[in-house]
């Protein structure tokens, strides 16, 4: 069985997705140890390409390892249709990167949200209606499959809020950097809560 895949999806690749992909990887490192990979695989990529093979933006790095996170060997890269394939679960920073993702591949529309939408109905999921959780591979692929299906009813056929989206944080200040980091965490916290109670 194949570690439960969350992509993380913005424009470039190089400060909000990278961010959002290794802040929930340190979430789960905090609740499965030092071996996170082994349950859940975090990763991210860019709809523009245009910084493929670049590292993380140096104030994104900076606030991943200031929040217990590690930026190491992490190289921006452009969004594939095979990426999206391989995903139990992709989140974009916007509501545009949502479309992106869904016209290229409209059959994962119902594993894909806004970032900030999926943290706000992820706390309306009931916990004791999933499957249960233990840390081994299989029982964390079924409980993630299920938390994807459960806010997908949620959402029904509305669509994410405009408040939803992560302001783009480059050439701006650390302030912003810390702002985006905050709304990172609002989905990502609770989400390795949930999976990994």
């Amino acid at each position: 069985m194949a570690p439960f895949t969350v992509l993380h999806v913005c424009m470039g690749n190089i400060c909000r997705s990278p961010m959002a992909e290794r802040l929930l990887a340190r979430a789960v490192r905090d609740r499965a140890g030092d071996t996170p990979e082994e349950l859940i695989r975090s990763l991210s990529a860019g709809t523009g390409g245009w910084h493929e093979g670049e590292e993380m933006n140096p104030p994104a790095a900076r606030l991943v390892r200031a929040r217990g996170g590690s930026d190491d060997g992490f190289l921006a890269r452009k969004l594939r249709g095979d990426f999206i394939d391989e995903a139990d679960l992709i989140l974009t920073a916007t509501a545009d990167q949502f479309d992106y993702v869904v016209a290229l591949r409209p059959d994962a529309a119902q594993r894909t949200f806004v970032l900030g939408e999926f943290g706000r109905l992820l706390g309306a999921v009931d916990a004791a209606a999933l499957p249960p959780a233990e840390p081994e591979p299989a029982a964390v692929h079924a409980r993630g499959v299920a938390i994807v299906e459960a806010v997908a009813r949620l959402r029904g056929d509305d669509p994410a809020q405009a408040g939803d989206d992560l302001d783009d944080p480059w050439g701006r200040g650390d302030q912003t950097f810390h702002r985006v980091g905050d709304e990172i965490e609002d989905t990502t916290v609770p989400f390795a809560a949930l999976l990994l109670p």
